[in-house]
Formats: C-alpha cells, structure tokens, sequence
C-alpha cells in the first residue's frame, strides 16, 4: 500500500468511507437526506485542503453540522469507519495526518455540541 499523494487518492477514500456510512445502521439515517452529487465533491475539497494544502476548500464545516442529531456514539462510529478506510487504501505520513485530523475534527465538533 502506499500514502495519500494526491486529489484521486482522497477521492478514492471519500467516496469508499461514504459507501461505507451510507451502509451502516447507525451513521445511515443520518445521511439519508444527503445530496451526495454535490455533498462529495465539497468533501474531496475538505479533505484534499487539510491533507494536501491545496486550499480548495471554503466554508465553515462546523456550522453544516451543528444542527444534525448526533452524540458521541455518532461521532466514534464514524471514526471507527474512517480509520478503517483509511487503513484499507492507504498507509504512510499522509495517512497517519489524515487519522488525526479526523480525530482532531471530531473532539472539536463534540466539544462545541457540547457532547
């Protein structure tokens, strides 16, 4: 296996960690109402910012889901896929950065839920 290098490898992890939540009997009720034709692209852009710097991303990630219904069980699931993911396609620098952003996003959004 080889690191994340570049846009097609956060590609591929975005769209296998989603065909994995859309799946899942926790995380699936939540995303149901997704438009994923639009939703996935913005998640290539978030992703593709944080771990390869190319700044495609604009917005506020937080204020998207702020409002969801969610909890810490939500939140560690969906850490639990994305690391699997993760660990599926890749290995390296990149793909050890890109588990603990994800860490790091989740700890801040719970904290700001206050969850």
């Amino acid at each position: 296996m080889e690191d994340i290098i570049n846009r097609e490898d956060i590609i591929k992890l975005v769209d296998s960690f989603y065909d994995k939540v859309k799946n899942d009997e926790l995380l699936a009720p939540i995303f149901k109402e997704i438009n994923w034709p639009s939703h996935l692209p913005t998640m290539y852009n978030f992703w593709s910012s944080i771990v390869l710097g190319d700044a495609s991303y604009k917005g506020n990630a937080f204020q998207k889901h702020q409002y969801l219904k969610i909890n810490a069980i939500h939140f560690k699931r969906w850490l639990e896929l994305f690391h699997h993911t993760v660990n599926e396609h890749f290995e390296g620098e990149k793909a050890i950065e890109i588990k603990e952003r994800a860490r790091h996003i989740a700890s801040v959004f719970q904290y700001k839920m206050n969850l």
